[in-house]
């Protein structure tokens, strides 16, 4: 049996399917860890989110930003992006985002001494925190008309994490921001969502910023976190994380990890890329 984390899909099958093929991949055995964003900008949504769900159990994908704004779309919270109208119109489309919608926002592998979060984990949350505020969003996101919760956590505010000052709903957008939208932090802690480049580039002109994983923190440093969402950064191995996007999209790459590739030493794997997509 072998687990591979595979980075952001984003509508884009064909790379899937012949990373699959690469990999050997056997559903009967195997297992694949998607992080997040399985849809949006790329050509093939609808086809990505049929595949990925006839996956059944040999699949876990955690929630991305651009899944969580499927949702939002299709709840007409607002106007979907233009790469998702053939998905929307789909004769299966609430099935296959009522399938979404009970995906997570954060798995924990014990096993493996592993997680996998689309964005990350806030650097003033512990294991047990982040869990908790996952299992708190996906119960909001569950219940059976999730539009007007959607309305109220889309939103930059609040960039800080207080459990006791912040209300209910301003707590819910910030662990909806820090699981499916966090790149870089302030040393405080506090989000910040207006850079998007890369660090080598961010630092010549924001020093004072730091990716989300380097800004101390008190998750336990046994567990290695995977991570997609940010095709800057690129495949990046350290600080106890694996980053996973690697911008197939954008006209890069698709990559993936195996998690269990060498007993004993279950942090560190081997990669692999493939598959450029042209855009």
């Amino acid at each position: 049996m072998a687990i591979y984390a595979i980075g952001d899909l984003q509508g884009c099958l064909d790379p899937l399917l012949r990373l699959l093929d690469e990999l050997q991949f056997d559903p009967a055995t195997d297992r694949l860890w998607f992080a997040g964003d399985l849809v949006s900008r790329g050509p093939q949504s609808l086809e990505t989110l049929r595949f990925v769900r006839t996956l059944g159990n040999s699949a876990i994908s955690v929630l991305g930003n651009h899944d969580v704004s499927l949702i939002a779309a299709f709840h007409g919270v607002f106007k979907p992006h233009r790469s998702l109208a053939a998905l929307l119109a789909a004769p299966d489309a609430a099935e296959l985002v009522q399938w979404l919608r009970w995906r997570p926002f954060l798995h924990v592998d014990e096993a493996c001494q592993a997680l996998l979060v689309h964005a990350g984990i806030a650097p003033d949350w512990n294991l047990a925190t982040a869990v908790a505020c996952a299992r708190e969003l996906e119960q909001q996101l569950r219940q059976t008309d999730p539009a007007h919760w959607l309305e109220k956590v889309y939103g930059d505010k609040p960039d800080y994490w207080d459990r006791h000052k912040l209300k209910r709903r301003e707590r819910q957008r910030y662990m909806l921001n820090a699981f499916t939208r966090m790149r870089y932090c302030h040393a405080d802690g506090r989000l910040e969502f207006g850079q998007k480049l890369g660090p080598e580039q961010v630092r010549k002109t924001r020093p004072e910023l730091r990716p989300w994983f380097q800004v101390q923190g008190a998750l336990e440093p046994r567990y290695t976190v995977f991570f997609g969402h940010w095709s800057t950064l690129g495949f990046y191995q350290g600080h106890g994380v694996i980053a996973l996007d690697t911008g197939c999209v954008w006209g890069g790459q698709l990559s993936a990890v195996r998690v269990d590739a060498v007993p004993g030493i279950r942090r560190h794997t081997d990669c692999t890329e493939y598959g450029r997509h042209p855009t």
